[in-house]
């Protein structure tokens, strides 16, 4: 396989690769782009023409500098070993291939993917999505032998990419609604995920029946087809072995997996716990689950296409800072939109605090994700979690939640953290708990040599203010 044809490398070593706003010649898709998508299909060999690049829009070249624009990717293969479960996880492939070009950022999947090209590269001639194309299907054939042909079309046209996306979308929910049919308990085997290692060197995905893949793109079905046709790919099989706590998803074989694909960063997760030991969070989630600490034992989630601050008042962006990285992150938690639904969501803090499940620790949620759950929440619970159009205002949110009767307003969680009282173990009066993962801190020492580094590992810290003082020595007299 040879890229001599293209005018910039193409290799993994630039994945990771960051384009910043002032770098970018064109961003394409992302959170202000209203529709976009990434799609593979399965074909018939005579269906499609190996090699062929089709452009539905305005190229590269043609797009104004700093301009942003939508993008629709489909990939169609073919080969008679491929079926359809694989189409998922060739799905995924698109991300990782793309970030394989220098000058290409990508992120995400599905109808939340977000790329950005460089000037640079630009400006060395990668100005058309022919040479895109080019290098989706020489790297898709070459990685993965069993696809004999491939072909790609690319749109950019915002009144053509209207009809594609929605049938894009009627396929991912065909696929989600066949991974809600099966459960943990049924199975003997899960999977693991390391695509995007790149971005978080400490992370890997366990993908369960209950637990999708973080990107929402992978469900159990995908991984275990993927992992029989390349056993010694980025998806592989996780024996889950000796299962250490049932309510919190601890289990010998994942903690097996964790340690050893994270170099021993993280050594233990509950993968049906969002507050102890929780799963780690790559950067491609497609929603957050954050602790909200003035409500007890309550939640609150915000996805990717929410506009505007969460009730915390921190938008999704400053929140994936904080949740993202391969971290282990006590209180922020990157989920898959199929997670929130499942019924081993958070299902170890929910019943711990005396609710029915974990999905009853949700106390608020970004319209735009609820609008799309809201069929599948409890009936009992679907109008009582409040949206940014209910409430906006933090202080507003408890008295919102016990006019509706939400069920966290019976758990002492609740209760000492509206009413003031101390718990011992967890309250202190006043202030807001903030969860911290791993905090170092470089403290100098008097006239600039010395000093001491603190490191605070999954700490939970609380004040009513932090102050940071610059120290002058006293000048002799």
């Amino acid at each position: 396989m040879s890229f001599s044809d293209i005018p910039v490398d193409v290799g993994p070593v630039y994945e990771g690769e960051r384009i910043r706003g002032n770098q970018m010649y064109v961003e394409l898709g992302g959170p202000k782009i209203e529709k976009h998508f990434e799609l593979v299909r399965v074909k018939k060999d005579k269906e499609i023409e190996d090699g062929k690049v089709i452009l539905i829009g305005p190229d590269i070249k043609d797009m104004e500098v700093g301009s942003r624009h939508p993008i629709g990717i489909l990939v169609e293969v073919s080969g008679p070993e491929l079926e359809e479960d694989l189409e998922a996880v060739f799905e995924r492939r698109v991300h990782e291939f793309c970030n394989f070009v220098n000058g290409i950022m990508h992120l995400n999947q599905r109808y939340t993917n977000w790329m950005r090209i460089s000037k640079s590269a630009v400006e060395k001639g990668f100005d058309n999505f022919q040479m895109l194309g080019t290098v989706l299907i020489r790297l898709y054939k070459a990685e993965l032998p069993i696809i004999k042909k491939a072909q790609v079309t690319i749109y950019t046209d915002p009144d053509k990419i209207g009809k594609p996306y929605d049938v894009a979308l009627e396929i991912y929910n065909k696929r989600d609604e066949r991974a809600r049919s099966i459960n943990d308990e049924d199975v003997d085997m899960f999977y693991g995920c390391v695509l995007c290692q790149s971005f978080a060197p400490t992370h890997a995905c366990c993908i369960t029946p209950n637990r999708m893949s973080l990107c929402g793109s992978i469900s159990w079905f995908d991984a275990r087809a993927a992992a029989r046709v390349d056993p010694k790919g980025p998806l592989f099989e996780v024996p889950p072995q000796e299962c250490l706590n049932e309510l919190a998803g601890e289990f010998v074989g994942v903690n097996e997996m964790i340690k050893k694909r994270s170099l021993g960063e993280i050594e233990r997760i509950y993968l049906y716990s969002g507050m102890e030991f929780p799963h780690t969070s790559c950067g491609c989630f497609e929603a957050i689950d954050f602790f909200i600490p003035e409500t007890g034992a309550g939640h609150g989630i915000i996805d990717r296409n929410h506009d505007g601050v969460a009730i915390n008042g921190l938008p999704f962006s400053a929140m994936a800072n904080q949740t993202g990285g391969g971290k282990q992150m006590p209180g922020f938690n990157g989920i898959s939109i199929q997670y929130i639904i499942s019924p081993k969501y958070q299902k170890y803090d929910g019943i711990n605090s005396g609710l029915e499940s974990g999905i009853y620790t949700i106390v608020w949620m970004g319209k735009t994700v609820k609008d799309r759950v809201y069929e599948f929440l409890p009936e009992d619970l679907r109008d009582k979690i409040a949206t940014e159009e209910e409430v906006a205002d933090l202080s507003e949110l408890p008295a919102w939640l016990e006019k509706v009767g939400h069920p966290i307003i019976e758990t002492e969680e609740y209760k000492a953290a509206v009413s003031g009282v101390e718990e011992e173990e967890e309250w202190e009066e006043g202030g807001a708990m903030v969860p911290m993962g791993t905090v170092g801190m470089t403290i100098p020492g008097v006239g600039g040599s010395g000093g001491f580094k603190l490191i605070l590992k999954n700490c939970k810290i609380h004040a009513e203010s932090i102050i940071i003082k610059r120290i002058e020595p006293k000048r002799k007299k």
